[in-house]
């Protein structure tokens, strides 16, 4: 049985009281989260990433900076849905440094990871 069908079961057997106290507690913990954001240490690297995927909200910004529609987006990650995006955009928007310094060191890590094979294999430049 997962956490989530537990915490169910345990629901079902509380007084309205104890699910407002619940509830409390639970939106203490969240703090500033997002829906359908995770944030987790040990999955894609401590960055946010959408709920249910590896997929890193960064990656999703830097597509549509690309020109990619939400479209092919979603095309192009089949786990995502309509609303992942919308709850990617609104975390974008909240924390717009974050996600420009996390685009601007994947591409410097890509750019060290080129380098590092051209000079290796002697790959031509593209």
């Amino acid at each position: 049985m997962s956490t989530l069908q537990e915490a169910e079961k345990l629901l079902s057997t509380m007084t309205r009281g104890e699910k407002a106290q619940l509830l409390q507690w639970v939106a203490r913990e969240i703090g500033e989260g997002y829906p359908g954001i995770d944030n987790l240490a040990g999955v894609c690297g401590g960055e946010p990433c959408i709920a249910r995927t590896r997929i890193p909200v960064w990656i999703l910004e830097q597509a549509s900076r690309m020109g990619m529609s939400e479209g092919d987006i979603l095309k192009s990650y089949p786990p995502l849905r309509a609303e992942d995006l919308a709850n990617a955009w609104a975390y974008v928007r909240a924390h717009k440094e974050v996600i420009e310094q996390q685009i601007r060191e994947n591409e410097a890590a890509e750019g060290r990871w080129h380098d590092c094979l051209q000079t290796k294999f002697s790959i031509a430049s593209p």
